[in-house]
């Protein structure tokens, strides 16, 4: 149930900012709500409530973003609706997306670590009155654990995103807690997207001891070969033109081949009817694939224009390097 509120305008000084490590930092949100506050004001109140009863200092519990946005406009005072409730109940409506935005899962986390271990509720009670399941609670717990409070306030401060927290320095502290910390420090230097941070994570986890370690230390380094080496495929992918793009498609193909042949003698036998059928549209498939290759590598692409309106050239010289089109089917 939503609780009585009252909506002031509050000298920011008196508001106090306890959850402000449970809250994620996103910079580019905080320039774009300077910007709207900027032109048009605050439009949507803050939530807080009293810090303990009877007294006038409150606790903000929604709206992080909206007084960053505002100290950073040099404003002193913040719209307030202040709920007529306990700080434990308005952590939970807060949960409850019944006001604000919506939360990340490792925000969604902190808080819940702070009403089970702050103010002391059951994981059955804080699920039952943020309307969640228990399974729910406990899934947002575990996202915690083995997490080093580093790797939790470098999420705070925008140096880690939520994904990278949890699917790389979650599994990484428990495997190498060093190699962890190590690691953060080199990104609070020089950031990492996500998609670079996954790209170090895929090498770390195929590399040697000794590659692991060099990866931890100078983790640009590595960046730097993968993208040399992806200009140098793609000049590879241009030089080789359509021709070569296609002998190495069929040759990836036939390594697909060899490795279902392997796994041949482990088959399931209530599988076996499924299989087959599978296998003949494969072999239709062969068929027709042959009957192309031997249109496209046997005519003048130049007299045949169904069959060669995007080859440059004649299939002369690729022919040499296929293997056998009968073969292939």
């Amino acid at each position: 149930m939503q609780p009585a509120a009252e909506c002031v305008d509050l000298d920011l000084h008196r508001l106090e900012l306890r959850y402000a490590a449970a809250r994620v930092v996103d910079a580019r949100a905080v320039e774009r709500l300077s910007r709207s506050i900027e032109q048009s004001g605050q439009l949507i109140a803050c939530a807080a409530v009293a810090a303990e009863p009877g007294t006038q200092r409150l606790v903000l519990i929604d709206g992080y973003r909206r007084v960053a946005a505002l100290r950073r406009l040099g404003r002193d005072t913040v719209k307030i609706e202040c709920w007529s409730c306990d700080l434990t109940q308005g952590l939970l409506l807060f949960l409850a997306h019944a006001h604000g935005r919506a939360l990340a899962a490792l925000e969604e986390a902190m808080l819940l670590r702070e009403l089970v271990q702050g103010q002391g509720l059951t994981q059955h009670e804080a699920a039952r009155r943020c309307g969640r399941d228990v399974s729910w609670v406990n899934r947002r717990l575990q996202l915690l654990t083995g997490l080093p409070e580093t790797v939790l306030g470098a999420v705070k401060d925008g140096v880690l995103s939520v994904w990278a927290a949890t699917r790389v320095f979650g599994v990484l502290a428990r495997a190498n807690s060093a190699h962890a910390e190590a690691l953060l420090r080199q990104l609070r230097a020089h950031s990492l997207s996500t998609r670079q941070l996954r790209s170090w994570f895929e090498e770390y986890e195929r590399g040697s001891r000794e590659q692991r370690e060099r990866l931890v230390a100078n983790p640009h380094l590595l960046l730097e070969v993968l993208r040399e080496t992806e200009t140098q495929r793609a000049a590879q992918r241009l030089r080789a033109g359509p021709e070569g793009e296609v002998l190495t498609d069929l040759r990836g193909l036939e390594a697909l081949i060899a490795r279902v042949r392997k796994r041949l003698p482990n088959l399931n036998a209530p599988l076996s009817g499924l299989l087959v059928t599978t296998l003949a549209r494969l072999q239709l498939t062969l068929s027709l694939l042959n009957e192309e290759l031997t249109r496209y590598c046997t005519h003048d692409p130049r007299r045949d224009p169904p069959g060669g309106m995007h080859l440059a050239h004649p299939g002369q010289e690729l022919a040499g390097d296929l293997p056998a089109a009968q073969a292939l089917a």
